[in-house]
C-alpha cells in the first residue's frame, strides 16, 4: 500500500494541498489565497477559475515539496467552503457567473420571500435549515434569474450546479472530458434542497426554488469504497489517484478531531466560527436557531447528524482590521495589539456583516461597535474584535445546551485563529470551560484524509484514528463568574444595536 494520503482543502479565503502519513502527521503541504470579489455592499464573490488555477499550483508544489509521486498516494480527500455557488457549462467547463460565497447576502428577498409565504416551516422541517442567503438553494435561483442563458442550460443539463467540492472533483476527473460530476451528503445538507430523512434531492424543494433536478450533482457517501473517480494522468497529480472522500469543511474538522461519538463538539475558527455537536444516528430539530445537518456518512453505514452553529464573521473580522482599516500588518499583530490592554474599556464590536447567523439568523443585521470614548484606542478595538469571535461562540453554545442537553465540559478547537493565544484564553474566560487545541491545528484537511483513507483501507477505523489525536496546548478560565456574566450581558445590548439596520422586503 502507499505511504501517504492526500487532502485538496478549498476554503473561502485560500485553496491549499496537504500530504499525510499513516500517523496522521503533516507530510508537506502548500496554500495560495484567491481574490476576494466585492461587487457591492453584501456581495462575496470568487473566481472558479482561479480556484482551481490555485488547486492545481498547490498540488503540485506540495508534491514537488514532499519528493513524492501519485503512485505514493492511496487515495484523496476533498474539503471545501460549503454553500458557495458555483453553475459551469458542462460542454466549455466555463464558469457562467462567479462563484457566489457563502457569506453573500443578495438573496436576502429570496428568503424572506419563503418564509413570508409560509414556506419556511417546510424547509427547516426536510433540510434542517432556516430559510437564509448562506445557503445554496436561493444563490442557484438567483443565478438562474439574472444570469442569460443558464436557465435554458439547466433544463437540458448542460449547466451543472455545485459547491465548490463538486467544481474541483469535476476538474480532477477529467472536466469536459468525461469530469465526474458528484457531491456528497454533507455538501448536499447545506443546499435547503436535500431532505435530511432519505438523503437524496426533494421535488418539493427544488420546486420553491424552481431549480432543475437535471443541473444537480449525484450525492454519494462522505467515505466512498467505490470512488468517486480517478485524478487524470496529464492532472496535477501526473497520475491516477482515486477519489474516496468528500466532506464539507466543518463537518472534516469534525471528523479530523475525531468527534465520532454522540455529545462530542468541535469549534473551528476560520473565515467565520463553525460549532458542531454529534448526535449520533438521531436527526435532532433545533428549537433554539441551530442547524440540524449530517455530519457524516462513511460507506454503508448509517448517517451521523450533528447540531451545528454557524457564525459568519470571526477571522475574517480580523482581516478587516488588516485590509479595510489597516491597523494591523498581519492577523498575528491582532494578538500583540489587544495585549497592551487589560481588557476592552467598554467597547463591544458585532461584525455583522453579513448580518447575524446562529443563533439569530437577521440578515437585517449591520456590523457596529459601540461604547466607544475618547479614551479607547486601537488596541481596545483589536481587543473587542478578538472577544467578538468569543462571545459568539457563547451564543452558539448556549443554544446547542438547550437543543441537546449536554453541558460542555472541554472545548475542541481547530483554525487558524486557535493559533491567536490570547483569544483562545479570552474563549475559555467566556465560556467558563477548558479550551483543547490538538497538535494538528488544521484538522479540516485531516479529516478529509480520514475520509478517503478509510475507504481504501489505509486506516482501518475510526479507532485506529483516535489513537492519532494529541493535545497541543490546553486553556482555563480565569474570569470569576460575575465578570463572565457582566462581560455576556453587555455583549448581548450591543448584539441588540445591530438588528433592523437594512430594510429587507
Amino acid at each position: 500500500m502507499a505511504d501517504y494520503v492526500g487532502a485538496v482543502d478549498q476554503g473561502t479565503t485560500s485553496t491549499r494541498f496537504m500530504i499525510f502519513d499513516h500517523s496522521g502527521s503533516e507530510v508537506a503541504r502548500h496554500q495560495l489565497e484567491h481574490e476576494q470579489i466585492m461587487p457591492q455592499a453584501g456581495w462575496v464573490e470568487h473566481d472558479p477559475v482561479e480556484i482551481w488555477e490555485r488547486t492545481r499550483s498547490v498540488i503540485q508544489k506540495a508534491m514537488s515539496k514532499a519528493g513524492i509521486q501519485a503512485d505514493d498516494l492511496a487515495a484523496l480527500g476533498i474539503t471545501n467552503q460549503r454553500e458557495t455557488t458555483v453553475v459551469w457549462n458542462r460542454r466549455t467547463g466555463r464558469p457562467y457567473y462567479n462563484a457566489i460565497v457563502w457569506q453573500d447576502t443578495r438573496t436576502d428577498r429570496i428568503a424572506s420571500k419563503l418564509e413570508r409565504d409560509g414556506h419556511g416551516d417546510l424547509i427547516r422541517h426536510k433540510a434542517g435549515l432556516p430559510p437564509a442567503t448562506y445557503f445554496s438553494g436561493g444563490k442557484i435561483q438567483w443565478i438562474l434569474e439574472n444570469v442569460d442563458g443558464v436557465r435554458e442550460a439547466a433544463e437540458t443539463g448542460d449547466a451543472l450546479f455545485g459547491n465548490t467540492d463538486s467544481w474541483v472533483v469535476w476538474n480532477l476527473t477529467g472536466g469536459t472530458d468525461g469530469g465526474v460530476h458528484v457531491t456528497d451528503v454533507t455538501n448536499a445538507s447545506r443546499t435547503m434542497l436535500m431532505d435530511l430523512e432519505t438523503l437524496e434531492w426533494d421535488d418539493e424543494l427544488l420546486a420553491l426554488f424552481d431549480i432543475p433536478r437535471a443541473m444537480l450533482p449525484e450525492i454519494r457517501s462522505s467515505s466512498d469504497p467505490k470512488a468517486y473517480g480517478v485524478t487524470r494522468i496529464d492532472g496535477p497529480l501526473g497520475g491516477e489517484v482515486k477519489l474516496t472522500g468528500i466532506l464539507g469543511d466543518q463537518q472534516a474538522a469534525t471528523v479530523g478531531q475525531v468527534c465520532f461519538a454522540p455529545g462530542e463538539a468541535k469549534n473551528t475558527y476560520g473565515t467565520g466560527n463553525f460549532m458542531l455537536l454529534n448526535t449520533g444516528n438521531e436527526l435532532v430539530r433545533s428549537k433554539s436557531g441551530l442547524l440540524s445537518t449530517v455530519c457524516y456518512k462513511f460507506g454503508e453505514d448509517e448517517v451521523v447528524y450533528a447540531l451545528e452553529g454557524s457564525i459568519a464573521v470571526t477571522g475574517s473580522a480580523v482581516q478587516w482590521l488588516r485590509d479595510q482599516l489597516g491597523i494591523i500588518s498581519g492577523a498575528s499583530q491582532s494578538e500583540s495589539l489587544a495585549r497592551q490592554v487589560d481588557d476592552n474599556g467598554g467597547v463591544y464590536f458585532v461584525p455583522a456583516f453579513s448580518g447575524l447567523f446562529a443563533p439569530y439568523w437577521r440578515s437585517d443585521a449591520r456590523g457596529a461597535i459601540v461604547g466607544l470614548s475618547r479614551f479607547n484606542t486601537n488596541a481596545h478595538l483589536a481587543r473587542a474584535t478578538l472577544e467578538s469571535i468569543c462571545y459568539q461562540s457563547r451564543d452558539v453554545a448556549e443554544a446547542m445546551e438547550k437543543d441537546s442537553g449536554v453541558r460542555l465540559e472541554v472545548l475542541k478547537v481547530d483554525g487558524g485563529v486557535t493559533a491567536n493565544e490570547l483569544c483562545m484564553q479570552i474563549q475559555a474566560d467566556v465560556l467558563g470551560v477548558e479550551v483543547s487545541r490538538p497538535e494538528v491545528a488544521e484538522t479540516t484537511a485531516l479529516g478529509a484524509a480520514y475520509a478517503a483513507g478509510l475507504a481504501v483501507g489505509f486506516w482501518e477505523s475510526t479507532d485506529e484514528l483516535r489513537e492519532n489525536w494529541n493535545e497541543d496546548r490546553r486553556w482555563s478560565p480565569e474570569w470569576d463568574d460575575q465578570q463572565r456574566e457582566q462581560g455576556y450581558t453587555q455583549w448581548k445590548k450591543a448584539v441588540e444595536r445591530t438588528l433592523d439596520w437594512v430594510d429587507v422586503d
